[in-house]
């Protein structure tokens, strides 16, 4: 049985952990998918350049308002696929290539992972390892609902729904969140006809409250959006899918081509046996970490959406230095700060998040004052002609510390990012709204007018 001396589980965030630094050490790599991860295979990265497509796609229809007549001839699914992945797919490969042939030190075994005893690994290739050090990076997989004759039905994931054969005409998506309503997107502005069935009554339910809501209405304009439903069978019939609901006016039955299912994700900790080597779980399946990323087992270390209740690459990288950092300096070891953690939704319109909700500063008792800006109300706004974007703000009515910031609308996840910096360095919205010049007329005056409106106490 051959003994490493750290052994990686999963090639997202945690490839990057083993630099130069680490030459000296006999290390072992393990994969069950594709090198890189969820976020440059089937995540982050490959949406983001579908969206942006999409983007481009319904310029014509917003420019309809300002003038401007322009129309879309057509969108060649092929071509938009293959470039992308035509980019990702070779970045992959030659992650893999780099590891298993360039990196003397490193053995890569690819196969699924499962620990067998105490720090003792089946790589899932036929060989059982030890290692006096590990790290747990196998990031999560999509939740699959059980929903009668799903399976025989087919169904797409993020995994694959992006490389579909051709353009469906019509696509049904269950789920409400980042995943569904990113999706929704890409595939209408490519002129599918798009269904969001939703359990709960607002789609991403999850932000706060008035941001959930104003996406909600500006969705329930664009795609047929059935909240409230619960999926009770599946059926595929001469090659259409059938999907059976009960909603708040009854049964009804929803009719597409594909259908995406995207109720969210879980993470990989179930495939690696986990309690054959004694390391805790949450309830939901989550690896139990301290803030130096350690499991209950001393020498296992875990990141990412394994770990994690946010899943979010950066989160995942943060927290991959951490982990790096004190494999090299065990004497000396550093913390995560989850403290302010930020989210993006790149639909249309876009969203970012950081901090408290409002319903979430009222549940733990928080003292906050909120001030919400429109885009509309700025002069770039203006120009755009936005009639539903906003800034919203939460602060402490007496010290003026930021508690929360949330923005819809257009480049919300660049707008928002100003707020991010102050509240990570502890400028409070007083001298962030006052202390510095803001561009006029550019986007992030929005912010600069949102922190004025804040009631604070003198």
């Amino acid at each position: 049985m051959r003994h490493f001396d750290l052994v990686i589980v999963g090639t997202g965030s945690g490839n990057s952990i083993a630099d130069e630094r680490f030459a000296g050490l006999d290390i072992a790599i393990v994969e069950k998918g594709v090198f890189g991860g969820t976020c440059l295979n089937v995540g982050c990265i490959p949406t983001k350049m579908f969206v942006h497509t999409a983007d481009v796609a319904a310029t014509p229809a917003a420019g309809a308002r300002l003038g401007v007549d322009a129309t879309l001839d057509g969108v060649r699914w092929a071509d938009v696929r293959d470039r992308i992945f035509g980019r990702i797919d070779p970045i992959s490969t030659g992650g893999r290539r780099w590891r298993a042939e360039e990196n003397a030190n490193v053995t890569v075994y690819e196969g699924t992972a499962r620990f067998v005893g105490p720090k003792t690994l089946d790589t899932g290739t036929g060989e059982v390892i030890t290692a006096d050090r590990f790290v747990l990076a196998a990031g999560g997989r999509p939740v699959i609902p059980d929903v009668p004759d799903l399976d025989t039905t087919g169904y797409h994931t993020s995994d694959t729904i992006m490389r579909l054969d051709a353009l469906p005409r019509r696509l049904a998506i269950l789920g409400s969140g980042f995943v569904a309503v990113e999706f929704a997107h890409v595939f209408s502005s490519f002129g599918v006809e798009v269904t969001l069935i939703a359990r709960s009554d607002l789609l991403l339910r999850r932000e706060d409250h008035d941001v959930a809501r104003r996406f909600t209405e500006i969705a329930r304009r664009k795609w047929d959006v059935r909240p409230g439903r619960k999926t009770v069978r599946a059926e595929r019939v001469d090659g259409v899918v059938r999907l059976h609901l009960e909603g708040p006016d009854g049964s009804e039955v929803v009719e597409s081509d594909e259908l995406l299912v995207a109720v969210g994700r879980t993470p990989n900790s179930d495939l690696l046996d986990l309690g054959a080597t004694g390391v805790d779980l949450h309830p939901d399946g989550r690896v139990v970490v301290d803030e130096y990323q350690r499991t209950s087992v001393d020498g296992i270390f875990a990141l990412g959406d394994v770990s994690s209740e946010y899943q979010l690459k950066h989160v995942a990288n943060h927290e991959a230095r951490v982990v790096q950092h004190n494999l090299l300096h065990p004497d000396a070891p550093i913390a995560s700060d989850h403290r302010y953690v930020p989210s993006a939704v790149f639909s249309s319109p876009q969203i970012a998040s950081v901090g408290l909700t409002e319903e979430q500063a009222r549940e733990r008792g928080v003292r906050y004052v909120a001030a919400s800006q429109a885009y509309a109300s700025i002069a770039y706004g203006w120009a755009m002609e936005d009639e539903t974007g906003f800034a919203k703000v939460l602060a402490d009515p007496a010290t003026g510390e930021i508690l929360g910031a949330h923005v819809i609308g257009p480049q919300a996840p660049t707008v928002i990012q100003p707020l991010i910096q102050a509240m990570s360095f502890g400028l409070d919205a007083r001298s962030m709204a006052r202390g510095q010049y803001w561009i006029h007329p550019g986007m992030p005056e929005v912010v600069e007018n949102a922190l004025l409106g804040l009631p604070l106490e003198d």
